[in-house]
């Protein structure tokens, strides 16, 4: 069992419900974690599918104040406002995950499509210490309660391998239980620095 935290990675497509939660709940259990998204743009639901949509690097508190300025009872409403809150308390603004080079011992995402991008972003980095890291995908639906209870297992899970005396040995086995106990399917791969 390792007494230094998991480097933790949880990636969704825009950084901001998924991976904000998650990252939420590993950063109170003591884990050093970063969160990330996938997408060329962060969208948020709106009145049309095409909008909101920002750049990631506008920060979390001028996505809150501009949905204020065009529709704060709509906003309200579909919790957009509540998560922006949430997420400014967590860090300054959403992160690409393929503009980021710190290494990590775990990268979690929360769809199959955002696993894809990663593992693709991963294996096109030029291996340079051949340190492994970890893949894993569980399908999260992107909503507010499900946001919760994917964050939870992700916690959960993340404790498991933080307790495991070889990480490399035992996660398969691990995945097999939480699978099983979650009735959700996981994703696994192990990809290189």
């Amino acid at each position: 069992m390792s007494t230094v935290p998991l480097r933790v990675a949880v990636v969704c497509a825009s950084n901001q419900n998924r991976s904000m939660e998650a990252h939420y709940f590993l950063s109170k259990r003591g884990f050093s974690v970063r969160s990330f998204g996938t997408g060329t743009h962060v969208e948020l639901p709106g009145p049309a599918p095409d909008e909101p949509v920002y750049d990631f690097r506008t920060t979390y508190d001028q996505m809150y104040n501009d949905l204020v300025s065009k529709d704060r009872d709509l906003y309200t409403q579909n919790g957009m406002l509540h998560m922006l809150e949430r997420n400014k308390r967590i860090k300054p603004r959403p992160e690409r995950f393929q503009n980021c080079q710190d290494v990590f011992d775990l990268i979690v995402t929360c769809e199959e499509s955002v696993y894809d991008q990663v593992v693709e972003d991963m294996n096109s980095r030029e291996q340079v210490t051949c340190q492994p890291v970890h893949v894993i995908n569980v399908d999260i639906e992107d909503n507010d309660e499900e946001a919760t209870v994917g964050a939870i297992l992700i916690c959960k899970l993340c404790q498991c391998i933080q307790h495991t005396e070889d990480m490399e040995d035992d996660l398969d086995e691990l995945l097999q239980e939480f699978e099983e106990k979650s009735g959700r399917p996981f994703l696994h791969t192990v990809c290189f620095y």
